[in-house]
């Protein structure tokens, strides 16, 4: 069972930046892929960026697109979530969630994905 631990988050002003990170346990597969959903209060969970990591490919919402910018880590199984540019809108909890049965035509359907972290507050104030 993979483990994914987050971190970062809190509390920014409009224009802000902050930085998330999630680190997975194992990689089960080749073909795993890790990525970032978010809920905010009353809204639908919605997909924020994703990354594989059997080569490079990146993958973002478009009301994300040119702000935000995902990573990783290889060696220590580790993925980033820049984000820059901060946005109230952009204020919900964030989830790191990993799969490996994902294909592009799945991976922003948050179904597809099989392990999630705990999810952390990402705050932005006007």
């Amino acid at each position: 069972q993979v483990q994914l631990v987050e971190s970062g988050g809190g509390l920014a002003q409009t224009g802000g930046s902050l930085r998330l990170s999630c680190t997975a346990s194992e990689r089960p597969s080749t073909n795993f892929a890790v990525g970032w959903f978010r809920q905010a209060p009353g809204k639908e969970r919605e997909f924020v960026s994703t990354i594989r990591f059997n080569g490079h490919s990146t993958y973002y919402a478009d009301s994300v697109k040119g702000r935000f910018t995902i990573s990783r880590v290889n060696n220590r199984l580790t993925v980033h979530l820049q984000m820059n540019s901060l946005k109230p809108d952009d204020t919900a909890v964030y989830y790191c969630a990993a799969g490996t049965t994902l294909i592009n035509s799945t991976l922003r359907n948050g179904n597809a994905y099989a392990y999630w972290g705990q999810g952390t507050q990402v705050t932005v104030s006007s």
